[in-house]
């Protein structure tokens, strides 16, 4: 029995997509490489130009291929824009009464800045210290105004792990962070919370320079204790 003509677009959508990420790799292309004229392409894959066109689409959506209007078609930053999107999108359809994805995102930060504090300590050095501080001091004064401190706290917690030499790492932290500062505005936080965590932050810095692990997991277990008390209060 013959398939659907759907089905067998679809079919053939998936396999060029699947062939062009094999082009890819086996080509040894890196980000920012430019890849073959869309004609090219078609013969290197053996697929239709339909076909072709909409792979692209596709691999756009994940960051895999970046399209330049007029310049043609490049290898991706290979962000995880498509799961920060996804995330986000799971965490806002949530319920009041369902918060599990951003409980689970946030208990995933936490454990992932612990489980690497003895690694945060033994790579903290005098420039790092000094990045923190300032970010951490401009928290506070922002807090002690009533106002949210959201690019401090992002790049505060990109420094903290960066100099880590695990990019992977980073940039899941970028991405959690980016999900839950999203959807942190449906938690209602008070000025209250926003100085506690930001005197959280200045307990961090402190802590990873006097190379105490211990005063290290209490303090990101402090950093993280506000916007976790809002989800269970939330999910009751």
């Amino acid at each position: 029995m013959a398939l659907p003509a759907s089905t067998r677009v679809r079919s053939a959508q998936h396999e060029a997509t699947e062939r062009i990420k094999a082009y890819i790799l086996d080509h040894r292309l890196h980000a920012g490489d430019a890849l073959p004229t869309e004609a090219e392409l078609m013969t290197a894959i053996g697929a239709s130009r339909s076909s072709v066109r909409e792979a692209i689409k596709t691999l756009s959506a994940l960051d895999i291929v970046e399209v330049r209007h007029g310049h043609g078609t490049f290898v991706g930053r290979l962000s995880m824009s498509a799961m920060v999107e996804s995330l986000a999108f799971r965490s806002m359809l949530s319920s009041a009464s369902d918060y599990t994805v951003l409980a689970d995102l946030v208990s995933i930060r936490e454990m992932l800045e612990q489980g690497l504090a003895g690694r945060i300590i033994d790579g903290f050095d005098a420039e790092q210290e000094r990045g923190l501080s300032t970010l951490a001091r401009a928290m506070h004064d922002l807090a002690e105004l009533g106002r949210p401190y959201v690019e401090e706290d992002r790049q505060f917690h990109l420094l903290l792990l960066k100099p880590l030499g695990n990019e992977l790492v980073v940039q899941l932290t970028g991405a959690f962070w980016e999900v839950q500062s999203r959807v942190a505005p449906s938690l209602a936080v008070t000025e209250e919370d926003w100085l506690r965590t930001a005197d959280a932050h200045v307990e961090i810095v402190a802590a990873a320079a006097a190379r105490d692990r211990d005063r290290l997991h209490a303090a990101i277990e402090e950093h993280y204790a506000p916007v976790k008390n809002h989800i269970r209060a939330l999910a009751q």
